[in-house]
């Protein structure tokens, strides 16, 4: 929406909402002169929705087949619920080198999936 200017003074035009009336019990939005008494009522609104695509992602860490050639090892499960033994676990080393390996885990029986350092 372009910049207006209030035709008495020429200084630039602010909205507010006016006082509230019977026709509208919130008051409608209007242009207002900050130095003199010009007011232009806004009948309608004034919006855009504009819908966002969202960006498309690849898989870091291989997407589906992200566990296809991991070993197992034998760890309880954190999922409430799965008495699952076994986790499928693969490491990697994503802090700095005086750092310990990060090791990704999947539930064998739940799929669930959580991170040990």
């Amino acid at each position: 929406m372009p910049l207006t200017f209030c035709p008495n003074c020429s200084n630039a035009l602010t909205i507010s909402r006016s006082d509230p009336t019977p026709k509208y019990p919130l008051g409608i939005n209007r242009f207002e002169c900050r130095t003199c008494p010009y007011q232009y009522a806004l009948e309608q609104s004034w919006f855009e929705k504009t819908p966002m695509k969202q960006k498309e992602v690849e898989a870091v860490f291989g997407g589906k087949a992200e566990f296809e050639n991991a070993d197992s090892m034998a760890t309880q499960c954190p999922a409430e619920g799965c008495n699952g033994d076994r986790a499928y676990f693969f490491q990697l080393q994503i802090r700095s080198a005086d750092e310990p390996m990060t090791t990704f885990l999947k539930c064998t029986s739940c799929g669930a999936r959580w991170r040990e350092n």
